[in-house]
């Protein structure tokens, strides 16, 4: 797929500002910015570097703002909005074209007859961003000059500098930039190519000069922070000055590492990137049942865009784990986002041992027969608040054995598995607990959020869904299902697995809501039983093993098709509901609010998908329903795809830029609508 835009969106700062590019390493850092080159988010940065991967994301390198002198005339090439609202200067107007060289971004400004070409990729394992300009046409020498601009911070955060003084001091081909005594090092450094680098096609240029300057800039205006009602102002360090001049057919790229002696030839490093990505679509097209016919250039795409989440986690036992990293910019590996995504993200694709690398790295983390919900940003110890996240181990176990039958690795896990149902039944964390009234899985306790719906303002639980939630039912009956399989397949006893499914199956017919032709949310919750129609019951067709009858199955299709479905997804409330929220901005406690209560999820299109083909055993048509994501890949985050959008038209896209479960779910879903 070409994602390209030309001036009419380049130049437009409303349209440019909005759409965001993102590159990253493997371990947990990335870089990331708008088209435009202005900041709008605390999260944007050219090194945020991952300095306990997958975790401790610093911003370390913010930009580099260019400046070019050609024909005796300057040109400003970057953008900056301050806090009083003017934009000064305004690069962006000479962008002449922006677009993805598979997920790496690239710019080429026009500057009267000369055409500058920028690059930015990272090195896959290491905390290091190359930055490549280009003279790709010109009829005279161009001087290219850079204000490096630094910070040193969680990326949570936000600066105000206060007379901060780091150290920057001069070293071998740039800069070392030292926040404060024991602060990682920042390396800003030049390509050390020599003479004809560039495979006969392009020069390197002449090494550039440096000035350290230490000058903070105040009152960077972040819009899209204010947006959600967080501080909308920040200070960067303009740590030092580089000038170059550029010849036609000239490049130098800029490298930004926490490393001394990072690979300083940025065109053998982009080779490795490029290479990296090739192998990638290798393995995609290895695995697809249909081979001979060419899938769509976005969802090519897509699968580059999936490896973005899959990081490293290492391990005393096992230094070379894998985990998934939830969502640009701001999640980390959350138990419940790895499991549902690992499918999509390693078996369609094509990377069962990424898959089994996940699994076993969580397998050492279970805990009273749970898995955790999230691995804490400072490294504390993980939290197992998640009913659901352990339920989903079991079908991605599940998806694994099925592309690999590994059993090996079955009979790994299968004592834990085992182990994970015991504690279910007789009760673990948070009241999780089978109901030996009618064999249903129990949740909940007040103030705390055990779902994927999972909301918290304080002490303000915003849809607590405490007794028996579908989907975690419809979870739990298909991990008996599975188990039975395991069991049998192993050899070992399966009989109580089968008798406890059974059970489920027949009491699962309690969410059946014959009044209104689909599923109650929650049984038994300390007001009743619940009949919001929300997209938890969707699990109940979608999954391997489905407890509805065919009649009942289509019904739950029907009923979300006409009042959850949107063109990006499923809405997470009824918009005839009292609580439905159809917009999310705001503040964290208006965001937070309308969070499951009406936005639009993309990951439960890829579900819904796959309830529709198997009801209506339609391929073509359920695939339909995937398509305007191709589409949606020329927004927000260029090349991804979103967390979450309005409920309401035009279902604009909101929170994390690229999400984890929805590209897996996407890709998954089309994969199984072509076999």
């Amino acid at each position: 797929m070409c994602i390209e835009f030309g001036r009419e969106i380049c130049g437009n700062l409303d349209i440019a500002e909005s759409r965001e590019w993102l590159v990253s390493n493997g371990i947990g850092g990335y870089a990331s910015g708008t088209v435009a080159g202005l900041l709008t988010r605390r999260y944007h940065g050219l090194l945020v570097a991952a300095l306990k991967p997958p975790l401790g994301r610093t911003l370390m390198l913010t930009k580099l703002d260019e400046t070019v002198l050609y024909d005796t005339r300057s040109y400003s090439l970057d953008t900056n909005r301050w806090a009083d609202g003017i934009v000064s200067p305004q690069g962006y107007q000479n962008i002449e074209r922006f677009s993805l060289e598979g997920t790496i971004p690239v710019w080429h400004f026009a500057v009267a007859d000369a055409l500058l070409e920028k690059r930015v990729w990272m090195q896959q394992g290491a905390n290091t961003t190359y930055v490549q300009y280009t003279l790709r046409r010109a009829t005279q020498p161009l001087k290219l000059t850079l204000k490096a601009i630094v910070n040193y911070r969680d990326y949570h955060n936000d600066t105000q500098s206060n007379g901060w003084q780091m150290s920057v001091e001069e070293v071998e081909q740039g800069i070392c930039v030292t926040a404060y005594p024991g602060a990682v090092p920042l390396y800003l450094l030049s390509d050390s190519a020599k003479g004809d680098a560039y495979g006969g096609k392009l020069r390197n240029a002449s090494r550039p000069s440096v000035s350290v300057v230490h000058n903070w800039y105040h009152g960077f205006d972040l819009a899209v922070e204010r947006y959600r009602g967080l501080r909308d102002k920040e200070d960067h360090l303009h740590a030092a000055t580089f000038e170059v001049t550029l010849n036609p057919g000239e490049a130098i790229a800029f490298i930004a590492s926490t490393e001394k002696e990072p690979n300083l030839n940025g065109e053998a490093a982009l080779k490795l990137r490029r290479a990296q990505e090739q192998k990638l679509t290798g393995f995609w097209k290895t695995n697809r049942p249909l081979k001979t016919k060419e899938s769509p250039s976005w969802i090519n795409h897509l699968v580059l865009a999936a490896d973005q989440f899959i990081v490293d986690r290492s391990l005393p036992e096992d230094p070379y784990g894998k985990t998934i990293i939830a969502g640009y910019h701001w999640f980390s590996d959350w138990g419940r986002d790895t499991m549902i995504s690992l499918p999509g993200l390693t078996i369609s694709t094509g990377r069962p041992e990424v898959a089994r690398s996940i699994i076993r790295t969580f397998a050492r983390y279970v805990d009273q027969g749970m898995l955790p919900n999230r691995f804490p940003d400072a490294g504390e110890q993980p939290e197992y608040n998640t009913v659901d996240a352990t339920l989903w181990y079991f079908e991605a176990v599940r998806a694994y054995y099925s592309a690999t039958d590994d059993d090996t690795l079955l009979g790994e896990l299968f004592p834990i598995l085992a182990d994970i149902i015991d504690w279910h039944s007789r009760g673990t964390r948070y009241n999780i607990h089978l109901d030996a009234a009618d064999g249903l899985l129990y949740a909940g306790v007040a103030g705390v959020q055990l779902t994927w719906m999972d909301a918290k303002v304080d002490d303000w639980v915003v849809t607590p869904r405490i007794g028996k939630p579908i989907e975690v039912n419809a979870l739990w009956y298909n991990a008996l299902r599975t188990m039975a399989k395991f069991a049998r397949q192993l050899g070992k006893p399966h009989q109580e697995y089968e008798a406890m499914a059974e059970r489920a199956k027949y009491r699962f017919s309690r969410f059946w809501n014959e009044e209104t032709g689909y599923c109650y949310d929650v049984l038994d919750t300390p007001d009743g039983d619940d009949a919001a129609l929300r997209p938890n019951q969707i699990f109940a067709v979608s999954l391997p093993e489905s407890p509805l009858t065919p009649t009942q199955q289509r019904g739950v299709v029907e009923a979300c098709g006409r009042m959850l479905l949107t063109s990006y997804g499923l809405r997470s409330l009824a918009p005839d509901h009292p609580q439905y929220q159809g917009k999310y901005g705001g503040n964290q406690y208006q965001r937070d609010g309308a969070y499951h209560q009406g936005t639009v999820w993309g990951w439960l299109l890829g579900p819904f998908v796959l309830a529709h083909l198997r009801v209506y055993k339609n391929p073509e048509q359920a695939r339909q329903f995937l398509e305007p994501m191709a589409n949606h890949l020329n927004a927000h985050g260029v090349g991804s795809l979103s967390e979450i959008f309005d409920g309401d038209a035009p279902m604009t896209p909101r929170g994390c830029i690229a999400q984890a479960w929805t590209v897996a779910e996407v890709l998954r879903a089309w994969l199984a609508t072509e076999s």
